[in-house]
């Protein structure tokens, strides 16, 4: 029996891990980068042990440093998570040389899956059926749309959709570029691309007896980037005898390769055609809703397996359905730009919250930009949507920029009720989805609840009947709002003020009560799901850029500078000169304008803050 459980991992799989052990009285221990010195997984571990540097390359992907720190804090086990060392079978052979459990399947499996390319031939040996890959050198017209994929690791990095045989060249190198940065392998091959494909992926849990489960379905098509960002359990509207084709195919993937533990094996649905795509040897981060329907908890699952257990009978039967949504500190209306600074409030009350932040905590840089996984479960598929999006929607948030409007519109968009969506979802709604749609009251609601505190500390020494203004910035533009002080209270015009709080504000509009909460950290306000900052009286004339200013939209390192690029080079709008890296994944940063560089500050290497100032495009006179 194991008593002691190492997660060689951080944030929000970390923390669910050590539920399960906490629950089984399994006692914890974590790992932590000084970057994470005070992060959630780090301070609810019964034991903790720091991993000296900040990025993943020198903590969390250092096999031989987790090895060291689980003999050092006295674990028996080794626990992945997903994403890092969770799929790196060195390892996990590392992990079991050094007398530890591993809590995974056996390396030889991991190995057989870890190569794309490798997997694919060994599942078109078993008869698992699959898209072929292509020869990059032998693409033509007729072959698009293809997909570049990385051949190791998985969330998205190394892929790209090529539509233009023009394109495919750069693509196979930014493709290569990320991966090797990602993964340590910059391996990438070229397969067809199916549109209006869905992905939906089998669960499977084996036993080292020989017997193999498979959890029934999820769809996972909602994406971004090729990384998942709404999932659910099971997959609908499939065509009938698709599910027990995935699942018998599923199965015979897994037995394969032997394999034992929890893992997933991923295909792509178009009509009654079924592709495989690869197998995660891991623990996915969408397993709640698979818990949530079978009702089971596939961490214990995988504690059981790793202490020799059977797995006697047959698999539980689902009930219901169950939807997760991914939480990203992320602009989706800025080309899903990642978001850092301190979470103040996060708070999604009524359904299944697993995160690795509380109030206070702090998003930096360095790691993946997922605040949270919020599940909702239900009898019917139309419950469960609703009820996850009313959570959203009714959530607390505050801090950087989140994808929360969107995941709210995705929940309720018609081609996802009616379970008409695919993996191109995204190309197709991402600019109505993110059209603003501002609260034109909610900056009116921001400067009574700061006139009211005012007013409770000696404020009242303007004419009553004088008009104040205040002024705030949100993401929509600049809001300049008045309002006056009465005998009476707090007046604006076109709206009765019923009650004027600091945290709280009601007005009738158009004859309907509407309240407005109010919360302010520094000179942010949050009224509602609205984030504004306060803007001085006067602006800040240093705070101008020359036009053709590029400034970093998110802090980041500077991965990489377009080929011949120097200060006087041609460019033409649109053209992708500077590459930043910041959590995980890389953002190009295209010219403005077709002109002439006229500075160039940014260096691959670099560190750069949120508003550096990376280079200047001055645009061609009109002719």
């Amino acid at each position: 029996m194991i008593s002691s459980v190492l997660v060689a991992n951080r944030g929000e799989i970390a923390c669910r891990v050590f539920r399960t052990c906490r629950e089984l009285d399994i006692r914890t221990v974590a790992v932590y980068s000084d970057a994470d010195e005070n992060a959630l997984h780090t301070r609810v571990a019964d034991t903790a042990v720091r991993l000296p540097g900040a990025t993943p390359t020198e903590t969390y992907l250092r096999g031989e440093l987790i090895v060291k720190a689980a003999l050092t804090a006295g674990a028996e086990a080794v626990h992945p998570g997903y994403g890092f060392l969770s799929e790196n079978a060195d390892f996990a052979r590392a992990v079991l040389d050094a007398g530890l459990v591993w809590i995974g399947p056996p390396p030889e499996a991991i190995e057989a899956m870890a190569s794309k390319t490798r997997a694919k031939e060994l599942m078109s040996a078993a008869g698992v059926p699959l898209l072929a890959p292509l020869d990059p050198d032998a693409v033509t017209e007729a072959d698009l749309p293809v997909l570049v994929k990385a051949a190791s690791g998985g969330g998205g990095r190394g892929m790209r959709i090529v539509r233009e045989l023009a394109d495919l060249q750069s693509e196979l190198k930014a493709a290569s570029t990320e991966a090797q940065s990602a993964f340590g392998d910059g391996t990438v091959f070229v397969e067809p691309y199916v549109e209006h494909g869905r992905h939906v992926e089998v669960q499977i849990v084996a036993d080292t007896h020989g017997t193999v489960w498979a959890y029934g379905t999820r769809d996972c098509s909602l994406q971004r980037r090729h990384q998942k960002v709404i999932e659910e359990a099971p997959a609908p509207a499939l065509a009938p005898g698709v599910e027990e084709r995935l699942h018998s195919a599923a199965a015979a993937a897994a037995r394969t390769i032997t394999y034992a533990g929890a893992g997933t094996v991923e295909f792509l649905v178009s009509g009654d055609d079924v592709h495989f795509l690869e197998m995660n040897t891991r623990l996915q981060v969408e397993h709640p809703v698979t818990e949530a329907v079978f009702g089971v908890d596939l961490v214990a699952l995988q504690l059981s397996v790793a202490e020799g257990a059977r797995l006697d009978g047959d698999p539980p039967s689902p009930s219901g359905h169950a939807v997760e949504a991914r939480l990203y500190a992320e602009d989706p209306a800025q080309n899903w730009a990642p978001q850092t600074g301190t979470l103040h409030r996060l708070s999604v009350p009524g359904i299944r919250l697993d995160t690795g932040y509380e109030d206070g905590d702090t998003i930096g840089v360095h790691y993946d930009a997922m605040l949270a996984k919020a599940v909702a479960y239900a009898p019917t598929r139309a419950e469960a949507v609703r009820r996850l999006a009313g959570a959203l929607e009714r959530a607390t948030i505050h801090g950087p920029v989140t994808n929360r409007d969107l995941l709210v519109r995705s929940l309720r968009h018609e081609e996802f009720t009616t379970a008409r969506m695919d993996t191109a979802f995204y190309e197709r709604h991402l600019a109505d989805l993110t059209t603003a749609t501002p609260d034109p009251y909610a900056p009116l609601a921001a400067a009574l609840a700061d006139a009211h505190g005012r007013s409770r500390f000696g404020g009242w020494r303007n004419l009553l009947s004088q008009p104040q203004t205040k002024r705030y910035a949100s993401a929509h533009g600049e809001h300049e709002v008045h309002y006056r002080h009465t005998r009476e209270g707090l007046t604006a015009d076109g709206v009765r003020v019923l009650s004027a709080a600091a945290d709280l504000v009601v007005l009738e509009i158009d004859g309907v009560r509407r309240k407005f909460d109010v919360t302010r950290h520094d000179d942010r306000v949050y009224v509602n799901t609205t984030a504004l900052t306060v803007m001085p009286r006067f602006p800040d004339p240093t705070a101008q850029q020359a036009p053709g200013s590029l400034l970093a939209p998110m802090p980041g390192t500077v991965a990489r500078i377009a080929d011949g690029l120097t200060t006087g080079s041609a460019v033409q709008a649109g053209d992708p000169l500077i590459w930043l890296e910041a959590m995980k994944m890389e953002h190009k940063i295209t010219a403005p304008a077709t002109g002439t560089l006229t500075a160039l500050h940014a260096t691959p290497g670099q560190q750069v803050e949120v508003g550096a100032l990376l280079a200047v495009v001055q645009q061609e006179p009109p002719l």
